[in-house]
């Protein structure tokens, strides 16, 4: 068929009609290129992608055996060093939850950081004592044996450090905690309510005491009494007074008295003693005093009172 007679047929309207099947078939060539570039390069990215992951796979198999070796350590330490009854272990448990270490495994970790300090600190001395010119000397093996001592002790050193501390926050935050259960006392809440609200409302101020008061929460919906999970919260915070403050509870509620003059009694008590504390702290301060001023400030003032006349001795003129 003659491309003249098909446009002849459109009359006047042939060169729009021409211009439209240009315009089609330049756009049907330019997206068939456009999809034939994006699949090209949707190719392109899938084979880096999958070049990455082959690449990355040894040094992700690598860390895997390494984190698996490690566990089954850990595991090991666990069954055999850390998993019994005994009264050390025991102890140490106590202690790692006073430090507000609760994982299964702190007992665990807390044997090999020892191990691994003390005979790391150990090699050190030994390899680093022949640098400074003491390997032939008699006190060289005394320096690797307290070396090693010292990597043995430093766990247990920083350990209680850290229950200190956060002993102190606790003892610090008792009595706001106090105050703000009596307050919620008076607004009508619950008791369980009341420990929840006041967790909460301390997270800022004191972290670690508001994480053992949501931990206690917890015990309660898990299907405790308020008596165990209260005597619970005074172990792992470790002061007599949360231990009071739950005997306190336990008594109000068999001899069913009014729990909230008897937070407001308790509260009171620990505002009186918090203010003791720091009477006592002040109190004390001069004669801690005494010795920097004893070392720092009274060898100086000798010096500027007897340097005139030690000046005067030594030249004659009186």
């Amino acid at each position: 068929m003659d491309p003249n007679s098909v446009l002849s047929q459109f009359g006047d309207n042939a060169p729009l009609m021409l211009s439209v099947l240009v315009f089609l078939a330049t756009g049907t060539l330019a997206f068939a290129v456009m999809i034939g570039v994006r699949a090209r390069e949707a190719v392109r990215r899938r084979a880096v992608r999958v070049g990455l992951s082959e690449s990355a796979g040894g040094r992700r198999s690598l860390r895997y055996s390494g984190l698996k070796a490690a566990q089954k350590l850990v595991d090991y330490t666990t069954r055999h060093y850390s998993a019994g009854d005994s009264s050390d272990v025991k102890i140490l448990r106590r202690r790692l939850m006073a430090a507000g270490i609760y994982d299964p495994h702190g007992a665990a970790y807390f044997f090999l950081a020892r191990t691994l300090l003390a005979v790391s600190l150990a090699v050190g001395v030994f390899l680093g004592m022949p640098l400074l010119g003491f390997g032939g000397k008699t006190s060289f093996w005394l320096f690797v044996m307290c070396g090693g001592l010292l990597g043995y002790l430093v766990p247990g050193l920083y350990l209680d450090r850290r229950v200190k501390q956060r002993r102190q926050e606790h003892q610090s935050g008792f009595p706001d905690f106090m105050d703000l259960l009596v307050v919620c006392a008076d607004a009508g809440l619950s008791m369980e309510a009341a420990l929840d609200r006041v967790g909460r409302e301390l997270g800022d101020s004191y972290p670690s005491l508001s994480a053992n008061i949501h931990m206690a929460n917890l015990e309660i919906r898990a299907g405790r009494t308020m008596t165990e999970a209260l005597e619970h919260l005074g172990d792992r915070l470790g002061l007599e007074e949360a231990r009071s403050f739950a005997t306190l509870i336990q008594q109000s509620d068999e001899l069913g008295s009014s729990i909230g003059d008897a937070l407001r009694v308790y509260s009171d008590d620990m505002r009186h003693k918090r203010l003791s504390r720091a009477e006592e702290k002040a109190y004390s301060l001069p004669a801690r005093l005494s010795v920097p001023m004893m070392v720092c400030i009274f060898p100086v003032l000798f010096i500027v009172i007897l340097c005139p006349v030690i000046v005067r001795l030594a030249t004659g003129n009186w």
